[in-house]
């Protein structure tokens, strides 16, 4: 008789575990920001921009994300033609993405990023504004 009463908690416990898995191996893009470690930074050829990306339900950064698209750009300044390279640097702390930059002018400039996780969520996407200064 005990072992027919404990059936049904262990299916619930099973159920609730799976759920569990399935809530976190199919996290929407929406689950996920990117923000800027700095606002401001220094003008020149070798600026370097660091982003955070946060997993929104745990507010814990993410580590592993595949950086495949950016571009960073002067479009707060009405100059979203004036572009400028962008290269992947290596990561310095958990969840943090860097990237080396020429700011070759001080003002706003819009940094677009676009980020694969491998917990298998849609591609994550963010839109950030900086400010380059002397």
């Amino acid at each position: 008789m005990t072992a027919i009463r404990l059936m049904p908690r262990a299916g619930l416990a099973c159920l609730a575990a799976l759920a569990l898995f399935f809530t976190n191996a199919y996290a929407a893009a929406t689950d996920y920001r990117f923000e800027l470690v700095e606002p401001e930074i220094a003008e020149g050829p070798e600026a370097i921009v660091a982003v955070r990306l946060i997993d929104e339900r745990t507010k814990v950064p993410v580590s592993g994300a595949i950086i495949f698209a950016t571009r960073l750009d002067m479009a707060p300044e009405g100059m979203e033609a004036m572009t400028t390279a962008v290269e992947a640097m290596p990561s310095t702390e958990p969840g943090v993405y860097r990237f080396r930059t020429d700011l070759g002018m001080e003002d706003g400039w819009r940094f677009k990023l676009a980020a694969k996780l491998q917990r298998g969520a849609e591609t994550v996407r963010g839109e950030l504004l900086l400010k380059a200064i002397p």
